[in-house]
């Protein structure tokens, strides 16, 4: 399927978010769409697909102009948009959702579960991905819930997927399952528009490139014909520089210690410590246990056994709110369920954690509040209209530099990130990398739990794997490589 998109635009409000803005995919590629946070990506695909009108401008599909009205009516079309932000019904099980809306029925209308399990299963196999189909979603991470939604898409009939960071939220080897899928889909004429920030993936996977910068169509290339720095100077303007910025600060004192940390089911005899200033990565497979024991430190999971020291003094830490008594901070993995209130405002969702800084004797002070959140926005660049606008109307980037604004002001010992950088831009990488910097210079432990290999060897000092809620390794990050840390992720030794 041909799709030309020429001259969109597309505002909201008093905001311009695509200026005559153009795409042209053709039959059986894998398209690469690409663009800092807020560069209108997301924004043209719904434009494609029918989720928002566009202002002016043509869509042509096959050589005929169209207007889809609902992603229902582009799905019949044959475009299928899989979104970054998950569509799933969580209370439902994973065979519902798949089916959701298009059930396999017998007569009367009554639903074939057989077929629907057995064709199910086929789509789940095929994936190469082991969940129950009965499994109720709730019950399954973030990259497990990724892997379902991908499956659905692939129950339709579909000419054109969009996948808008589809690996986000997956493992390595998860990421090579659905390479092989996405390949096989293109030689069956399938056209792949790839929406991601990851740019290894780009340059792997991908026949050609579009990248927008501000609402505004820069440059299609083949990606034999660029590089990427070439890639990274189309979409800021500039260049970047070292990948990972250098950190040269001493490392101090131990601050965090946790010893025998054990979950009833999670994980089990869990024991690392964390000094004044040091970057701990902490690398694993999807459903490691990783994400579990953070939360367990930070008191929002219960154990059964162990002991969590800071600054060499037991702690007992129960709930989250004692955690941050304590001095530890949270950026979670899923900042749109746990990391933000994404129908308030920037302001607000800064000062949730921040009361003790802009409020006096229980009252808010509104000149403290304007100052901070004024600070935030400058300081981590976030793309806004103000400290009002809602965070749910933010890009994915600047909804997490809202997130690390929130903690990092709370001045934590101890900062534990979770996928810090998922779904963020490779300019808003770095301004993240050198807040994670800023903060060690400055004392504090930092803890980063990360899929991203290179992420997690740019950036760490010491390495720590799990495998199935055990830790198999800490290893040095000077001595650390890919096939190290995925020998032990997977159980090996080193």
């Amino acid at each position: 399927m041909h799709v030309e998109m020429k001259g969109i635009n597309k505002s909201f409000g008093s905001n311009q978010v695509l200026k005559d803005a153009g795409f042209f995919l053709k039959d059986g590629e894998i398209h690469a769409l690409m663009g800092e946070n807020g560069a209108g990506k997301s924004t043209l695909m719904k434009i494609l697909t029918g989720v928002y009108t566009r202002d002016s401008g043509t869509v042509i599909v096959d050589g005929k102009e169209v207007t889809y009205h609902s992603p229902k009516e582009a799905e019949e079309a044959g475009i299928v948009f899989i979104y970054q932000e998950l569509n799933v019904l969580f209370d439902l099980t994973v065979e519902e959702n798949l089916f959701m809306g298009r059930e396999i029925t017998k007569r009367f209308g009554i639903c074939d579960k057989k077929a629907m399990r057995a064709k199910a299963q086929e789509i789940m196999d095929r994936m190469g991905v082991h969940i129950p189909v009965d499994a109720v979603m709730s019950d399954l991470s973030v990259g497990q819930q990724q892997m379902v939604e991908i499956c659905k898409a692939l129950m339709v009939d579909a000419k054109v997927l969009i996948m808008d960071e589809p690996t986000a939220a997956l493992t390595q080897s998860e990421t090579e399952v659905l390479f092989e899928v996405i390949n096989s889909l293109r030689k069956k004429g399938v056209s792949i528009v790839y929406v991601s920030h990851r740019m290894e993936e780009i340059f792997e996977l991908c026949d050609r490139i579009t990248i927008l910068r501000d609402g505004t169509y820069i440059d299609t290339k083949y990606i034999k014909d660029i590089t990427m720095d070439d890639v990274v100077k189309m979409m800021i303007g500039r260049e970047i520089g070292e990948r990972f910025p250098k950190r040269d600060n001493a490392i101090g004192g131990e601050v965090l210690r946790v010893e025998g940390l054990t979950h009833e089911k999670l994980f089990r005899d869990v024991s690392f410590n964390v000094r004044a200033g040091e970057v701990l990565g902490v690398s694993g497979l999807m459903g490691a246990g990783r994400t579990e024991i953070m939360h367990a430190v930070f008191g929002n999971m219960p154990t059964v056994s162990g002991k969590v020291f800071i600054n060499g003094k037991e702690v007992f830490i129960r709930n989250p709110r004692q955690a941050i008594e304590a001095g530890i901070g949270f950026i979670t993995e899923d900042r749109k369920t746990e990391g933000l209130l994404l129908e308030k405002c920037i302001a607000e969702n800064i000062e949730l954690t921040n009361l003790g800084i802009v409020s006096k004797k229980g009252v808010l002070d509104s000149a403290k509040q304007s100052s901070l959140v004024k600070r935030g926005i400058e300081e981590f660049r976030i793309r806004c209209f103000g400290p009002q606008h809602e965070c749910g109307n933010l890009s994915g980037g600047n909804q997490q530099k809202v997130v690390l604004a929130k903690w990092i002001y709370t001045d934590p010992k101890i900062l534990i990130l979770d996928e810090p950088t998922r779904g963020v831009d490779i300019g808003a990488k770095k301004e993240i990398y050198n807040v994670i910097n800023d903060m060690a210079a400055k004392g504090v432990a930092v803890i980063m739990v990360s899929s991203e290999l290179p992420e997690v060897l740019g950036m760490s000092d010491r390495i720590m794997v799990v495998h199935e809620g055990h830790v198999t390794g800490i290893i040095n990050g000077a001595d650390a490589d890919q096939e190290k840390i995925m020998t032990l992720a997977t159980g090996g030794k080193i």
